[in-house]
Order: structure tokens, then C-alpha cells, then sequence
């Protein structure tokens, strides 16, 4: 095989009744972790930062001033057509040539104005569902609570919402909230409340690719250029009308670099445990954006800040803790950098499936339960690589004369391993550590206590990691304790097939996963342009 393929190198002030926050039981609500909490930011909202909704409109019903909103040329955004998806241009184009109004909605509009790639394009339309449905072949409604169009184009789902079906999707009394803007006719009338009905201002943009006009009725632009994150309405309601905004809102400050305004960061802590109530396949999904797209060194950092870490990954918290990690702490360790060494290979529209990063977890916590020999480390990545074949594993290790990070406590002071079958036996060590790692973070007992050393931090027993990613992730490292895998051609080159990573391919995750661990235990910063031995066996 080609040795060099793995040189891889956050007060309202309107007069809304606070709302009764209650917590699943399976939090308990404690002070906050002494040694690692920093002193909480204020909570009042400084001028400069006066949300759109804080001024009353003189009405005496809680009504707010409107933000000024405003009519911008796309072009003059930077947006142009062929930075739409194909498939999403294949949409547009059928509705609107059947006279339907359609515009692009939320985050693709966006990450559109900030040059970045959007995760996916969703497309709003003055069409009835039944009407998409009629518009194109393969189509089909799903959802029941609220219905959406799939279309389906080649390999791709366009999702397809129509202004008649979101205008049902909230409770909420809109005409009381925020006051329609001057000036809006009907047409304006409709894009207004849909976007009202948005978690944050920057994504409450509405952009028609035909007009080229992008609607902004929520101040997203604004927003945009202060590089913050801020609720449509004021946060601490808007977390109860839908809490997964507070780990949509960490993905969201995570990918983008973007800040929290105070009103959210004070929101985030005071209603972190109401995430319990989601469910569990929901935080699954969320924790998946968080991680898998390119943006999970960040998210963690965010995570702990806010204190939702030892909710949703206790074991991870715990070691944060453990390390002296403080919540506004700017180092690095082996889990941030094992994080960030993922990213550098994914992004938002090449992602990798879940058992990634579900294998990372427990690969870490099996360092973390017994620090290894890199060698060991690195020999066992590479029979990951390689299907499971130990001898072949053995015999590159050996040859590494790189040095490894030596800033990490995970990893041991090299020592002599004289013999290939003591390697071995290292090896095989480390994979029954990571396959017992894997099953304590779905142990809701063993999870419940990872915090117990730290009696005045929240713990929780959730365990959101589902049967089957559990079982795709053990998948990784079974042919290491099973042995050499029968017919499994390691992955050749350097070259990552996305697609198969997406789906889950295991030659293209035990091939990304090597690549990682090398670029961690072995990073460039180190050593030259190859990390390790560039020959051919």
C-alpha cells in the first residue's frame, strides 16, 4: 500500500411575563463547576446593542417598534446565480415558470452574503403544496405537524415550504409582537410575518433570485455586519417557544465566528437544561451539525461556555474539568485538537456521518482512561486504516521517526516496546479500551456520574447516541480485536470520496479517521511537509 497517503498531514424590556422554565429531572441544578467558571457576563443590554423589540410602539399592548427594513440588490451583495445549486435552480425555475412566486429563505440566503457555502438551500413559495406536488415527478409531502415538499433531483432534496402552510407553524400573536412595517403592501404583508416566524435575525433574510432583491425585515443585515447573533424575538421567549434554537443558535455563533448579543448568552445559561426536553433523535440531529460539518472544535468551546456541555456530553465536560479547563479557556487540548484536525477535512456541504465523531469521542476517552505509548497510538490508527491487518500496522509504526505532541497528557513518554508482540498486545489493549469507551457513553448510569467528582456542577444522564450509530461506530475498530478483515481494500491515496463519507462507507471513515489521529499525535507544526515514513510497501 502507499504509506504516504496517511502523512496527513447570548433582559427583555418589554413587559412579557417571564415563563415557568422547568427542567427534566434528570438535571439537577447546582451552582456552577468552582474551578473552571468565569465570571457570567452582564445581563443588561448596553445601547449599542438595544434589540429592535425593546422600544414599546405607545399602544399600551406590548406591541415593539419595528427594525427599519429595507430593499438591497443582490448583486450588490456579491450573490450571483451560479452560486445557487443546481438542483435548487432546477426548483426555482419549474415553480416560477408555472407563475408562483418563490424566493430563497433563512440560512442559504445568509451565508450567501457572507461568501460562504450554504449547508443546504431551502425555497419558500406562494404555491399549495398540492400545486408543488403537481409541478414535479418525483415529489412527496412529509411532515404531518408541518408539512414540507421534497423534491427529489438526481441525488438531491430540495425542500420546498409554501407561505400558506408556514404561516401556520406559530402561536404566536405576530401583529402584537412587532408592529407591521410602513409602506408594506400585501405582498411585503406575506414575506413579513414568514419571517417573523424565524429564530435569528440573520435568518430572517428572503431573497427572490428573479428581482434580485433580498428582503431584510428583521435587521439580519445589520446583524451580519456586527457579527452577532440575535433572536427575532427576545430570546428568553423565544428558547421556551422552541428550545432546539439554543443549540441551533450555538451551530450557528460556532460556524460562523459569530457572537452572542447578552440577552441571548443570558438566556442560553438560565434555559441550557430545557434542551432534555427535545428528543433524543432531535439532539442527535443537532449535535450531528454541530460536529460533523466543519465547525465542531468551535461548537464544543461553545458549548462548555455556556454550560450545556455537561448536559449533552458529561464524560467530555468532565475531562474539560479535569484539565483545568476554563469556560472562556483558549487553549487547546488532545479533544479540541482531535476536533479541529476534523474540520480541516469536512465542511458544511461535505459532511461525514455521525460514527465519526461517535468514534472519536471514544477513541479520547480511551487515551483519557489510560494514556498510551504513540507508537501504540499510531499502530492502532493504522490497522483502523488497514482493515485490521497488526503485522502491516506494526511494521510502519515502527519506522516513524517524527516526534509526536508532547503537550498532551494522553499520550506517554516513548518507552521501548522491544518486541512486535508486545505491540500487539498494546494494540489489541487500546481497541478493547475504545470498545469499552464506546459502551460507557451509552450507559445512562456510567454518564449520570461523570460528573460526580464535581458535586457543584449540573450532571445528566442523557444518552442521545441511537442503537445504530452506536453499532456503525463500533464497526470502525471491530477488525482490529477480529482480525484482518476478508476482501477489505484499504482506501489508496489521499483523496476523500465525500459522498461515502457522508453515507457512513467504513474503508472512507477508518481512512479519515487515521488521517486525523496522525494529524493530532504527529501534527505539521512538528515535523516536515510528510509526517512520517513516505514509502511505498
Amino acid at each position: 500500500m502507499a504509506i504516504a497517503v496517511l502523512g496527513f498531514s447570548c433582559r427583555s424590556y418589554l413587559t412579557f411575563r417571564r415563563p415557568l422554565v422547568y427542567c427534566v429531572h434528570k438535571v439537577r441544578h447546582r451552582s456552577n463547576v468552582a474551578t473552571v467558571e468565569s465570571p457570567p457576563e452582564p445581563v443588561g443590554v448596553t445601547k449599542e446593542e438595544e434589540p429592535h423589540w425593546a422600544t414599546s410602539d405607545g399602544r399600551g399592548n406590548g406591541a415593539s417598534k419595528a427594525p427599519e427594513w429595507k430593499k438591497l440588490n443582490s448583486k450588490d451583495l456579491g450573490i450571483r446565480t451560479s452560486m445557487i445549486a443546481k438542483p435548487t435552480r432546477y426548483v426555482l425555475n419549474g415553480l416560477k415558470k408555472k407563475g408562483y412566486e418563490v424566493y430563497l429563505v433563512g440560512g442559504c440566503v445568509r451565508d450567501l452574503i457572507l461568501k460562504r457555502t450554504p449547508k443546504d438551500f431551502d425555497i419558500i413559495t406562494s404555491a399549495e403544496l398540492k400545486e408543488v406536488l403537481r409541478a414535479f415527478p418525483r415529489c412527496e409531502v412529509v411532515g404531518k405537524r408541518f408539512p414540507i415538499c421534497h423534491v427529489h433531483v438526481n441525488d438531491t432534496i430540495v425542500e420546498v415550504s409554501s407561505f400558506s402552510t408556514s404561516g401556520k407553524r406559530t402561536g404566536r400573536k405576530l401583529d402584537y409582537i412587532l408592529r407591521r412595517p410602513p409602506d408594506c403592501d400585501d405582498h411585503d404583508y406575506i414575506r413579513w410575518r414568514n419571517c417573523l416566524q424565524r429564530d435569528f435575525t440573520i435568518n430572517g433574510l428572503m431573497f427572490d433570485p428573479y428581482t434580485k432583491i433580498v428582503y431584510d425585515y428583521m435587521g439580519g443585515m445589520q446583524d451580519i455586519k456586527k457579527a452577532k447573533v440575535r433572536t427575532v424575538i427576545p430570546a428568553n421567549i423565544s428558547f421556551v417557544e422552541d428550545c432546539a434554537r439554543i443549540l441551533r443558535g450555538v451551530r450557528i455563533a460556532a460556524r460562523l465566528g459569530f457572537r452572542f448579543t447578552k440577552d441571548i448568552a443570558h438566556s442560553v445559561r438560565e434555559l441550557s437544561c430545557s434542551v432534555l426536553r427535545l428528543d433524543k433523535g432531535r439532539i442527535l440531529m443537532e449535535m450531528n451539525y454541530m460536529l460533523a460539518y466543519g465547525s465542531a472544535e468551535a461548537s464544543l468551546r461553545l458549548l462548555w461556555k455556556f454550560g450545556l456541555l455537561e448536559i449533552l456530553l458529561p464524560i467530555q465536560a468532565a475531562y474539560l474539568v479535569s484539565q483545568g479547563f476554563r469556560r472562556r479557556d483558549q487553549r487547546s487540548n488532545m479533544l479540541l485538537s482531535l476536533f479541529s484536525n476534523l474540520d480541516r477535512l469536512v465542511a458544511p456541504d461535505r459532511p461525514c456521518h455521525n460514527s465519526l465523531w461517535i468514534g472519536m469521542l471514544a477513541f479520547h476517552k480511551a487515551l483519557v482512561d489510560q494514556p498510551r505509548h504513540p507508537m501504540v497510538v499510531a499502530a492502532f490508527s493504522l490497522a483502523v486504516h488497514n482493515g485490521g491487518s497488526l503485522s502491516e500496522a506494526v511494521e510502519i509504526a515502527r519506522r516513524i521517526s517524527q516526534p509526536h505532541d508532547q503537550s498532551f497528557s494522553e499520550l506517554l513518554e516513548p518507552q521501548d516496546l522491544d518486541s512486535d508482540e508486545s505491540l500487539i498486545d498494546e494494540i489489541m489493549d487500546l481497541a478493547a479500551s475504545v470498545k469499552s469507551a464506546l459502551m460507557k457513553m451509552t450507559d445512562e448510569h456510567f454518564v449520570s456520574q461523570a460528573m460526580s467528582k464535581y458535586p457543584r456542577a449540573p450532571y445528566s444522564d442523557l444518552v442521545f447516541i441511537s442503537l445504530a450509530s452506536f453499532l456503525r461506530a463500533s464497526k470502525i475498530f471491530q477488525c482490529v480485536q477480529g482480525g484482518a478483515e476478508k476482501g477489505f481494500v484499504p482506501k489508496q491515496g489521499s483523496r476523500i470520496d465525500y459522498e461515502f463519507l457522508a453515507l457512513g462507507s467504513l474503508r472512507e471513515v477508518r481512512h479519515v479517521f487515521a488521517r486525523i489521529v496522525f494529524d493530532t499525535v504527529y501534527p505539521l507544526s512538528l515535523n516536515t511537509e510528510d509526517n512520517f515514513v513516505n514509502q511505498n510497501s
